[in-house]
């Protein structure tokens, strides 16, 4: 497969222009025109954070993807499927609520917000996966699945389960109904080593599913009810949770993959992925640590496996940030250094899984041509 084309422009703006204006200069240059939109809806994809988290991308962003839209003559909305796990997202009543404090609303961004599996997140639609091998038929938003064109923009961060969300993650895991991302994360289940476990309850406070109880002070986790997203062990702070099944991250990453093949196939797509605020995990979380990485830049492409993977060695590239997870964890006397600071950020994940899947199942591929914007 030829180079795929991944456009780039960095965060230095002279004074008399903005970084939105750099944004629209980056879009156009990596080709959003090309995309017939007139008359149609248009889906932008992307996360409206957690309350409490201030990582999330500003609502500025999406406004500037929206108006390009909209130039075309398209019809764009602001979408995000409902979450596993509890928090200010799991049904669209709160969900709507969220991205509101968060600043997201018809005149921050331009369009509208809709919520892509519905009031209780079971709104889905079955689409059957081209080359899958895990994943029969993904479980989608139907809102998303009934646009014309579908955009992804987002906040390409680290991630405790997958190494970071980019792309991708954005898509696949994003788009997935309750029931999808459920199938998703189902790969393995988690167990607590109890000579570890100091019984602070901060697991079960993350768990969606109500899977974890406690017998003398130490935490105990019901296999049958538990879903296998792996909140509980970002949660812990003493490692007292692991996935004993040791191919689950892989399956996740693979499974994702598929998920998000099934939402960018047969139609027209286009993929933004913003890379700074590095926080060491997901937006879904209801705080951000320190970034673990400088800034890097905005990347654009009709290939979502050549950008995440653009994306990626530019972190790799970058220094890691003092007063970060990734310095605490790399300053440690007895640290197993992998020299990957996704790997080095949370070490139990394989993030390189995503990208090599995400190719072979013809999403797109890996070999790029970066090409920067001034």
């Amino acid at each position: 497969m030829e180079k795929a084309k991944v456009y780039f422009t960095d965060f230095r703006v002279p004074v008399g222009r903005n970084i939105m204006q750099k944004l629209r200069a980056l879009c156009l240059a990596a080709g959003i025109k090309k995309i017939d939109m007139d008359g149609k809806f248009v889906a932008i994809k992307m996360h409206f954070g957690e309350l409490g988290n201030m990582a999330y991308l500003r609502p500025q962003y999406a406004k500037v993807v929206a108006d390009l839209v909209k130039e075309q003559g398209g019809m764009p909305f602001l979408t995000d499927c409902n979450t596993l796990y509890p928090g200010s997202r799991k049904h669209a009543l709160e969900h709507m609520d969220c991205a509101n404090l968060n600043g997201f609303n018809t005149t921050t961004t331009g369009c509208q917000i809709i919520i892509g599996d519905g009031l209780r997140g079971t709104d889905d639609v079955e689409v059957p996966v081209k080359n899958g091998e895990y994943i029969e038929k993904a479980k989608i938003g139907r809102a998303i699945m009934d646009a014309d064109v579908f955009i992804s923009l987002a906040h390409f961060k680290g991630h405790e389960a997958t190494g970071f969300g980019g792309a991708i993650k954005n898509i696949g895991m994003g788009c997935g109904s309750r029931a999808g991302k459920m199938e998703q994360h189902s790969s393995g289940k988690c167990v607590v080593n109890e000579e570890l476990c100091r019984g602070c309850r901060k697991c079960a406070k993350e768990c969606g599913s109500d899977a974890i109880t406690y017998e003398n002070n130490k935490a105990v986790i019901h296999e049958d009810l538990c879903k296998g997203c792996g909140r509980c062990i970002g949660a812990c702070s003493y490692d007292a949770i692991r996935n004993e099944q040791w191919d689950a991250g892989d399956l996740l990453d693979r499974k994702m993959a598929e998920y998000a093949q099934a939402v960018v196939q047969d139609r027209p797509c286009f993929h933004i992925n913003i890379v700074r605020d590095i926080s060491p995990n997901c937006d879904c979380h209801g705080e951000n640590d320190a970034p673990i990485l400088p800034d890097q830049g905005m990347f654009a492409s009709f290939d979502p496996v050549a950008l995440d993977q653009a994306c990626a060695d530019a972190c790799l590239k970058a220094t890691p940030l003092p007063n970060s997870q990734l310095a605490d964890n790399l300053a440690k006397p007895d640290w197993h250094h992998h020299h990957d600071h996704f790997l080095d950020n949370n070490p139990n994940i394989h993030w390189k899984e995503t990208l090599e899947h995400g190719e072979k199942i013809g999403m797109g591929t890996r070999n790029y041509e970066l090409v920067t914007i001034k």
